[in-house]
């Protein structure tokens, strides 16, 4: 029955058994790269939390420079041929990285190239792939498979830490970076033997597609408007465990790389837990329970700064991720599915913009504040504007939001 109807009916289609399975082992991947190029700041080049914060802001500027760009590919060509490319370049990025560092050669300047590199691959990436599920599935099923992406997606963040932190143990970083390499060369594989005819495909635009479209549809939606403010005040300050689970585990706690790993990986059955539950309830959420959702987030952030021991600090961490991906996988189910498919491609550009545009400046920003005022007080203060951020978006946008579902009622019936 739930194969069919339930929680795992995109598994129906062929392509998608292909496309999560190479998936999952690409996101091992890209988590154990996470936690090893985190690891290689801090400890192995030892730099503290301004050269940590700025590698990572390196690695998400792409997505503020190229994600409205790659949403405008995403509607004009091919996204199978897109994503081929687009993994062999980060699998390339990944592969030259690993080189260095088990060379030791590597330097603060080449980890931030690679970084910006990585993560320019990557913004483009992103927009493709997100707008591709629905040609996997079919709009019925695209919110059961985003939701099951998203299962996947912290299912890798579940295991990937924690190998990665076992390969620094025992052969320090470059392993880790090379196995992301190798991650990349099964989506590769999964993409080949993908069945073009089984796709869903939508009809090439006869024009070529505009930005502007999308901003000026997304200015007509104060819902989907409303949903990209909540989750650029979220993603800017609250996703940030990357950054507060490495200063926390080696500034406050004073743990090695297994300790720091372990962290993602709790952390992550809080995050899998919010997917596994989000797949099988399978219903649209509503801005107003988004945005409240994004709220309690910030409230755990704040609650999980003070925690007074490394074994307490890892207790809460799940809590953090439950709400956190409740809010994410929410919002963005609710932009797809609502969102015109003529412009899906550039929305979700446009959405990923917001949700990793912040990055290059929050970053550097939490990193320096955690050098000037504390790891604790950092978070703390994360946790904060997330809540304002959800509260504020609230209040200024209730009256267009009412008329919004009022106009929608009305046209309904």
């Amino acid at each position: 029955m739930s194969w069919q109807t339930g929680s795992l009916r995109s598994f129906r289609h062929r392509n998608f058994q292909i496309f999560f399975a190479a998936n999952f082992i690409s996101n091992i991947g890209t988590w154990a790269q996470r936690v090893a190029q985190d690891w290689l700041v801090v400890t192995d080049l030892h730099k503290g939390g301004s050269e940590l914060g700025i590698v990572t802001g390196l690695q998400f500027l792409p997505s503020l420079l190229f994600s409205l760009y790659s949403g405008v590919l995403a509607d004009r060509f091919n996204k199978r041929k897109l994503l081929l490319i687009t993994n062999l370049g980060g699998g390339l990025t990944a592969l030259i990285l690993g080189l260095l560092v088990i060379s030791k050669r590597v330097t603060l300047t080449e980890v931030c190239v690679l970084a910006f590199a990585l993560g320019l691959f990557s913004a483009l990436d992103a927009p493709v792939r997100q707008s591709f599920t629905s040609e996997v599935v079919g709009k019925s099923d695209v919110a059961n498979a985003i939701s099951l992406n998203s299962a996947n997606f912290n299912a890798g963040r579940l295991i990937g830490p924690g190998v990665s932190g076992l390969l620094i143990k025992a052969f320090h970083t470059g392993p880790s970076f090379i196995l992301n390499a190798l991650s990349y060369l099964v989506v590769l594989v999964g993409l080949i033997f993908m069945k073009e005819k089984d796709l869903q495909l939508s009809e090439p635009p006869k024009i070529k597609p505009k930005v502007i479209e999308a901003l000026r549809y997304v200015r007509s939606r104060p819902d989907i408007l409303a949903l990209m403010s909540t989750v650029f005040f979220a993603a800017t300050f609250g996703l940030n465990f990357q950054i507060f689970n490495a200063l926390v585990a080696t500034k406050i706690f004073h743990k090695d790389a297994g300790s720091y790993g372990i962290l993602g990986s709790i952390l992550a059955i809080g995050s899998l837990s919010a997917a596994i539950i989000s797949a099988k309830l399978d219903k649209r959420r509503r801005p107003k329970f988004i945005m409240l959702s994004a709220a309690i987030f910030g409230v755990t952030l704040f609650a999980v700064s003070f925690m007074p021991t490394y074994a307490s600090y890892a207790a809460f961490l799940p809590i953090c991720g439950l709400v956190a991906l409740t809010t994410m996988i929410s919002a963005n189910s609710y932009v797809q599915v609502t969102t015109d498919p003529a412009l899906r491609g550039r929305v979700m550009g446009l959405y990923l913009l917001i949700f990793l545009g912040g990055t290059p400046i929050g970053s550097p920003l939490i990193g320096w504040l955690s050098d000037a005022i504390g790891i604790r007080h950092t978070v703390a203060l994360c946790g904060v504007l997330t809540s304002v951020g959800a509260v504020a978006t609230y209040f200024l946008l209730r009256e267009r939001l009412v008329a919004f579902n009022q106009n929608q009622k009305r046209n309904a019936s």
